[in-house]
């Protein structure tokens, strides 16, 4: 996993958590709905980093 690409992935899941704990701090669904897919955004992208180094092992 290139270091960049690691790092995007744990600051999209970062920035989700954080959406996702501000609606429900304020009781707005769409923003924690949001975060939600951010955090995927971030697992998705992570996943597919990894799958890329065993490919390379």
């Amino acid at each position: 996993m290139t270091a960049s690409e690691k790092a995007k992935a744990k600051t999209e899941q970062a920035s989700g958590t954080a959406k996702e704990a501000a609606g429900r701090a304020v009781g707005n669904e769409r923003l924690t709905a949001e975060g939600r897919a951010q955090q995927m955004k971030g697992d998705a992208r992570e996943a597919k980093e990894k799958t890329k180094d065993i490919g390379k092992h």
